[in-house]
């Protein structure tokens, strides 16, 4: 609907080239009687037309050539809105259009030749994965996934670093319980790591290698096995929700190829950084932040924001159009830092996306659930996927804005009711599924021949959701809001059952009856679509 009424105004801008100057919005009015589609382009043009908004909107709609077998009504409405009413034999068109584009409804070519990178996940390997992060990693992917559908070639990254403290405190966590098994008495400090995993590592560098690491450093055998053990566990994880990263950055290979060293001149040469008490600072102040921030300690530790900058400079060496990072809310406020960095030095921040998504709180019956019997404080990823199931945990991160804290409530993840929306949704398809196998015992099959039969009001308000399916994905790449594609599910879902509820097919006049099943089918088809923009999967029986 709203191609056509672009194209339509795009003609008529031909006539009035005063259209050019604005960007004409489209949008769905919230009460029904006023039609399918409103612009405000009057609106828009008061100020530099200098005239009344109606009188303007009467003035577009005498240069738009309406077409009556695709728009029946046009009228103007408030203090110049423009509604469009669409022929319903019109709208019915786009059960022909699923039907035959099946799996690549809902793709587009609008961002084809471009690249982008979305870095997500990120953690270092120093424990297993948490619900945090699984909100993260879902959002990420499915975050990827929207702007492949929007034409992108998308690299999926992860970015970790194996060295600094938090390494090194992992090693000798290992260490430290690795001589206990040896029957040392230790004192293990409460800031190390405290997880069985840690204990579990240790266990196996003893069958391994029995007592002969009594004097291994930390940073050898303990750090090099624990660092390997975990983030093959990470992966396993991720693997589980069918998430898999293409590229894997380490942050140490920015030390190694000197691009720490040679930014650290870049900014000196530009004047860009002092000295002060043996620190490096950045004059972030005069970029346009509150205050400089140092990005190499007087021990000579860089802070993070040094490799931070350095690395997003290899995304831009590599080319990428679009570069999105999704981060936790510690980020927040520390991201405008190397964001004003890159600018600094002539890279376009514009291209970078960054995402900060909020905690993650698992309920059940209103109150706080801490499913890990580990003595670390945390509920794993693969916990949450034991309890729930990979398409729930998918779900359930998706359907919120990523802006927003989030209540994992677990006990309505585990309903297999119409209260779950998961269940919800696949329930949708599978009954569909069931009505297309019935359907062949009875001499029945989908045709389009005959789609302005369907006239019900149950049948075209299931229609007008279809026609948005396209829209929605469109939006949620563009405003980076998964949450979108889950809303419009439920409501596509909910429209859905309430027409087959209405609107019989086995009994009914064939003509009708086929066209009652085309219009199944292409829900079908959307229904499988969104949910696999989600990363859920679309089951046939339930």
């Amino acid at each position: 609907m709203k191609n056509y009424l672009t194209s339509l105004f795009d003609e008529a801008a031909q006539k009035l080239s005063y259209l050019k100057e604005i960007q004409i919005g489209f949008d769905r009015p919230k009460i029904e009687t006023h039609g399918d589609i409103s612009s405000n382009a009057a609106m828009l043009l008061t100020k530099i037309l200098k005239k009344n908004p109606r009188e303007i909107a009467k003035e577009l709609i005498a240069h738009l050539t309406i077409d009556p077998a695709k728009i029946t009504k046009v009228e103007i409405a408030g203090p110049g809105f423009i509604n469009f009413f669409f022929h319903p034999d019109f709208l019915a068109k786009k059960i022909e259009n699923i039907l035959i584009e099946k799996d690549e409804f809902g793709k587009s070519k609008k961002h084809s030749g471009k690249r982008a990178n979305v870095e997500f996940v990120s953690a270092n390997p120093t424990g297993p994965l948490t619900v945090g992060h699984g909100r993260n990693a879902v959002c990420g992917d499915t975050l990827a996934n929207l702007l492949e559908w929007t034409g992108y070639e998308v690299d999926r990254e992860y970015y970790f670093n194996n060295a600094g403290r938090q390494m090194r405190m992992l090693g000798d966590s290992v260490r430290l319980r690795y001589l206990e098994l040896l029957g040392d008495t230790i004192d293990f400090p409460d800031d190390y790591y405290q997880g069985d995993y840690i204990k579990t590592i240790a266990e196996s560098l003893k069958d391994e290698f029995g007592d002969s690491l009594q004097n291994e450093s930390a940073e050898g055998k303990f750090k090099e096995k624990a660092e390997k053990e975990i983030f093959l566990d990470i992966e396993k994880t991720l693997q589980r929700l069918n998430i898999k990263h293409k590229n894997f950055f380490n942050e140490n290979s920015l030390y190694e190829e000197k691009k720490i060293e040679n930014l650290l001149k870049t900014f000196a040469d530009k004047n860009l950084s002092y000295e002060k008490e043996g620190a490096i600072w950045l004059k972030l102040s005069e970029l346009g932040n509150q205050q400089d921030k140092v990005i190499v300690k007087s021990t000579g530790e860089p802070t993070y924001r040094l490799p931070d900058v350095a690395y997003h400079i290899t995304k831009f060496d590599r080319n990428y159009d679009l570069m999105v990072d999704l981060f936790g809310s510690d980020h927040n406020a520390t991201y405008p830092d190397v964001m004003a960095a890159l600018q600094s030095l002539g890279y376009d921040s514009g291209k970078v996306k960054v995402l900060i998504h909020q905690f993650v709180t698992i309920t059940q019956n209103g109150e706080i659930v801490k499913m890990s019997t580990r003595k670390a404080n945390y509920v794993t990823l693969d916990e949450l996927t034991d309890e729930v199931g990979a398409d729930v945990v998918r779900y359930f991160f998706n359907m919120r804005n990523i802006s927003t804290h989030m209540n994992f409530d677990l006990a309505l993840a585990k309903k297999h009711s119409d209260e779950n929306p998961v269940f919800y949704l696949q329930y949708a398809h599978a009954r569909i599924c069931s009505i297309m196998r019935t359907i062949e015992n009875e001499n029945l099959a989908a045709s389009t021949d005959h789609l302005n039969l369907l006239v019900a009001d149950e049948e075209q308000k299931l229609i007008r959701k279809l026609h948005q399916f396209e829209e929605e994905v469109l939006l949620a790449a563009e405003y980076f809001e998964p949450n979108r594609i889950a809303t419009y599910l439920e409501e596509l879902a909910a429209s859905f059952h309430k027409f087959y509820t209405f609107c019989r097919i086995l009994g009914t006049e064939k003509n009708l009856a086929e066209a009652r099943i085309a219009l199944a089918l292409a829900t079908k088809i959307v229904i499988k679509n969104g949910l696999s923009v989600l990363g859920v999967s679309a089951p046939e029986r339930m």
